[in-house]
């Protein structure tokens, strides 16, 4: 027995200090290519950027500026702010500066999930479980490190629940701190997204508070009701600090809180049609959960299965963070505007859950995940030659990209040959498959993708036309072109560089990346990059391997000859 024993010890420390390897490599997938104008994200981005730079360049915090039609008190005015820190005023205005927060605040938020998964399990490997799989889901990579609401959002709103789940019975006894204290962060996230954060806040505080009480509703009312209202109280007085501190408050009023929020009860297309049918629907809401988790969409889903089950037998934790969980989709299945988006501040809590039920979830779920991990990286490598195919001249990517994908496929195959190990690696193969991505995408944002200086020297000053497809994307060209006056026109691929030019002396054009020269004007630069966005025929082009026609373009910076500007 006690070398079974022994054994038993070993291989926990052996799988210990695994997931310790993979914990380093997320932190560094979280901050590789942070600076990259190409990593998952979301359109929100560039027009945040905007506001922040034109708020910083006004030398005032309040109140923000923005030159783009219906764009301005879009959200809260603390993710400017942290932006406005963050670059110095502006003055380091670099995508890096502009993300590096939020990747600290997905990685303080991976932390506390380690914590939480470490008490509610008693083991410590099941809490790294918990922050590699939080770290995993594909809704932390996308929305956890762009310039975004959503990660101080997450971090600031789950903290009250992790107290509480961590401490239960001091929290739920603490007549005044706990309360105070959970008022103050749940605030803070009112400040970086919306009042309306408050409404599952309470709900599922007043949850966690009733569960404490043996599920009985009128102890709460009783005892805990009014400490409730102290927090709500607090968190909704730092919301309404904005409106004291703008010397506009009617503006925030009107499009803040009737345009941005209210108007989500009213949108086109009616109520019951929204709910039942489309991409707002409560059908494709239902998938929200799993649709976050990414790669790992077959885990969650049997997640779900699993809790339904044996929901006799789950756990005071476990009923807890399930509260967190169904609250903020109950809540959010109300307005005509449902987004799996809303459902990030749950995704810790669900991560959690996961690990809390990880050794419960049959193997083939998780080999299920290992199997599209390695379609990922295939389609990764086909498309890597493609590139380099179309692309002329030395090697886009070194020798040990090569060397990652293959590391990546053995560590997916090794997971499904040996039934021991395809738990533990997959929340590795799927890290890896991000950071394969990232390293995929180094040719867009090296020489190649950039502008080069002396194409920004000729437009120093100058007015150029980008294409936009999306509002506030024009931003992302003072990266590429800084000192630039950048204008923004409506993409239509279907427009030629003449007709562009006849109305923009310096313009640029996106092009097919097989075309060659430009069949009007002086090209001044050009750059390679990828082409989002694409219509449902163009993704079944691309599904069909007719990959360089819809998804890498040729983009080109062109200026009038002389005599054609004069058409404008």
């Amino acid at each position: 027995m006690k070398t079974g024993k022994l054994e038993r010890v070993g291989d926990s420390g052996r799988r210990l200090a695994g997931y310790g390897l993979v914990a380093l490599l997320a932190a560094f997938t979280y901050f590789y290519g942070l600076d990259s104008p190409h990593i998952p994200k979301n359109g929100d981005e560039y027009p945040y950027a905007h506001i922040t730079r034109l708020t910083a360049e006004s030398g005032r915090l309040l109140p923000l500026q923005s030159e783009l039609p219906g764009v301005r008190n879009t959200k809260p005015p603390l993710l400017f702010w942290q932006g406005i820190a963050s670059t110095g005023w502006g003055r380091r205005w670099t995508l890096w500066h502009l993300r590096a927060p939020s990747v600290v605040h997905t990685l303080l938020t991976a932390l506390l999930v380690f914590l939480l998964g470490s008490r509610l399990s008693g083991r410590p490997e099941t809490g790294l479980v918990a922050g590699l799989s939080f770290l995993a889901f594909f809704s932390t990579y996308r929305y956890g490190r762009p310039f975004l609401t959503n990660p101080p959002e997450v971090f600031w709103l789950f903290l009250p629940f992790f107290a509480f789940l961590y401490w239960p019975k001091a929290t739920a006894a603490s007549r005044f701190v706990f309360p105070i204290l959970a008022g103050v962060a749940i605030g803070i996230g009112l400040l970086y997204k919306s009042f309306a954060l408050v409404v599952p806040a309470g709900i599922g505080l007043a949850g966690l508070y009733v569960h404490s009480r043996d599920d009985r509703s009128v102890p709460f009312l009783a005892r805990d009701s009014w400490k409730l209202l102290i927090t709500l109280s607090i968190s909704l007085a730092l919301f309404g600090s904005w409106f004291l501190l703008d010397p506009d408050p009617g503006a925030v009023w009107r499009e803040f809180v009737l345009g941005e929020n209210v108007g989500k009860f009213d949108l086109p297309g009616g109520y019951l049609p929204r709910l039942l049918w489309g991409t707002s629907s409560l059908w494709s809401f239902a998938l929200g959960y799993p649709l976050n988790a990414g790669l790992l969409f077959f885990p969650v889903v049997a997640l779900f299965v699993l809790a339904w089950r044996c929901r006799a037998e789950l756990r005071d934790g476990e009923r807890g963070l399930w509260i967190w969980v169904l609250t903020l989709f109950l809540v959010f299945a109300v307005p005509s505007q449902r987004s799996s988006r809303y459902l990030l501040p749950a995704m810790p809590a669900l991560a959690v859950l996961l690990a809390l039920g990880w050794r419960r979830i049959p193997r083939w779920v998780f080999a299920l995940s290992l199997l599209v991990s390695g379609a990922a990286i295939a389609a990764l490598a086909f498309l890597s030659l493609r590139l380099q195919q179309a692309v002329p001249g030395p090697p886009l990517y070194p020798a040990a990209y090569g060397a990652l994908l293959a590391g990546a496929g053995m560590l997916v195959l090794t997971g499904l040959c040996v039934p021991a190990l395809t738990r533990p690696v997959v929340p590795g193969a799927v890290l890896l498959c991000y950071l394969s991505f990232a390293v995929f995408l180094r040719p867009f944002d090296g020489p190649l993708g950039r502008y080069d200086a002396d194409a920004q020297r000729q437009v120093q000053g100058r007015e150029v036309w980008v294409p936009v497809d999306f509002i506030g994307k024009e931003e992302g060209y003072r990266f590429l072109l800084p000192g630039a006056h950048v204008r923004a026109y409506r993409e239509n691929r279907d427009t030629r560089a003449a007709d562009l030019l006849a109305q923009y002396p310096l313009v640029v054009v996106r092009r097919p990346l097989r075309d060659g020269a430009a069949e009007a004007g002086r090209v001044v630069g050009q750059r390679l990059d990828l082409r989002g966005r694409q219509t449902v025929r163009e993704i079944r082009e691309i599904l069909r391997g007719n990959v360089l026609e819809h998804l890498f373009v040729r983009e080109q910076l062109i200026e009038a000859r002389a005599g054609a500007a004069g058409l404008r």
